[in-house]
């Protein structure tokens, strides 16, 4: 490149009037462009952060994850194995306990997937892929049966066996018991287990003691997916909610949900990590994260959770969460963590249409059911019309519920009286 001009004309050029002119015209009409979209791309998005936002599992923030997520994108590395980035695998070493950080629960479950799936077909040969069976109960995410399928599991063998009222929406050790059996009588073969801790339609929360006895007398592989609630069980208190997790062959949960820490940020532990690493390319010296999931790629997600953990500390951490835990209201369905399911009582709706008086005959019990949920869904339409908050419903057992879910940084007691 030449040290002097090369063409002074165009030095000229930008000096004329009408060229000037023109480019200030330009840059004009981009800042006006600019600021025009800035105003138009906010009134589209449902504001997830706003303190009334009470519908799905939000992912909360706070100042300390979103400077981690400033730095994840400041370094831009690709830390896929020791030696591109020996830093970041050492900070999500510290970090984890030798776990390991993915992007979200979908990820996690479909390398667990692959895990379990590889350890038995080494022994019983490839063959055996289509006799695989996983269960889990009804109000197991959807995403375990697109995992499942993905991993190469027919469709048809995944059970989702049914759950009732009577015992909160968990999964009964006696019906998967006897899933189990009817499997193996027709010649399949059980091979997972998903137990969820806080299910995204209730919060539900099955027993993993029992369960995980079950599953030892078959040797399957069990999940606990606590994606939501995993994070309510860092306070002393709620960790009678994981009882059994020494039992269970991996763990997951989603620290952005609930854990102040921005999208993407997934934490899940093996019991033993062997399964997830490759003999071929593991020095034995070092982790190389890579064998641990799907891409090859991953951002520097530890600097962030590592700047939450360490501004916050558990006592802050701990704090946030008691703050959106509340015992008084436990309606459709019980209680778990910071969501309840509620609905207008089956009375209230029949005694304020009749006033005192008996209904006409010909409206039977399940006239009234379904009467109940069609004014529950109105008020949901209502509640969501106002603009004031925003719910979204559940259907469990034939019961129409309003969800409200509380999860939000800037979340306080009075926005919730107020939905």
């Amino acid at each position: 490149m030449s040290i002097s001009p090369e063409n002074s004309n165009r030095i000229v050029n930008l000096l004329d009037p009408d060229e000037f002119r023109r480019q200030g015209h330009m840059t004009i009409d981009f800042l006006a462009d600019y600021h025009t979209k800035n105003r138009e791309v906010p009134s589209g998005l449902t504001h997830w952060q706003s303190p009334n936002f009470f519908a799905y599992f939000l992912s909360s923030f706070g100042i300390p994850g979103m400077l981690g997520e400033m730095l994840c994108t400041r370094f831009n590395v690709a830390g896929f194995n020791w030696f591109s980035s020996s830093a970041a695998t050492e900070l999500e070493n510290l970090v984890m306990d030798y776990g390991v950080i993915k992007g979200n629960t979908c990820e996690a479950i479909i390398c667990i997937l692959a895990t379990a799936r590889d350890k038995i077909l080494r022994r019983l040969g490839h063959d055996s892929i289509t006799k695989l069976v996983i269960y889990g109960s009804d109000q197991t995410h959807c995403s375990f049966q697109k995992a499942a399928q993905i991993v190469g599991i027919d469709p048809q063998n995944f059970r989702a066996i049914k759950t009732t009222r009577s015992t909160s929406f968990d999964l009964s050790p006696d019906a998967l018991r006897d899933a189990i059996y009817s499997d193996i009588e027709a010649g399949l073969i059980p091979l997972y287990l998903c137990a969820p801790v806080g299910t995204i339609s209730i919060t539900a929360v099955d027993l993993l003691t029992p369960l995980c006895k079950i599953t030892d007398e078959f040797g399957m592989w069990v999940h606990l997916d606590a994606a939501y609630a995993g994070a309510f069980c860092i306070c002393p208190e709620y960790g009678k909610f994981i009882n059994g997790v020494e039992f269970a062959d991996s763990f997951s949960f989603d620290d952005h949900k609930w854990l102040l820490t921005p999208p993407d940020c997934s934490c899940l532990w093996l019991k033993d990590p062997k399964y997830l690493k490759k003999e071929a390319t593991d020095s034995k010296q070092v982790v190389d994260y890579n064998d641990w999931q799907l891409s090859l790629s991953r951002r520097l997600r530890a600097v962030k959770l590592w700047l939450v953990l360490r501004t916050h500390g558990e006592h802050n951490l701990r704090k946030h969460i008691r703050n959106h835990c509340d015992g008084r209201s436990e309606i459709a369905s019980p209680r778990s963590f910071a969501m309840i399911c509620f609905r207008i009582r089956p009375s209230a709706v029949f005694d304020d249409m009749t006033n005192g008086h008996a209904l006409e005959n010909g409206h039977g019990e399940a006239w009234k059911a379904e009467e109940v949920n069609r004014i529950n869904a109105r008020l949901l339409q209502a509640i969501n019309a106002s603009g004031q908050a925003f719910m979204t419903h559940a259907v469990v057992g034939g019961i129409y519920a309003i969800r409200l879910r509380v999860g939000g940084a800037l979340v306080r007691e009075t926005r919730i009286v107020m939905a």
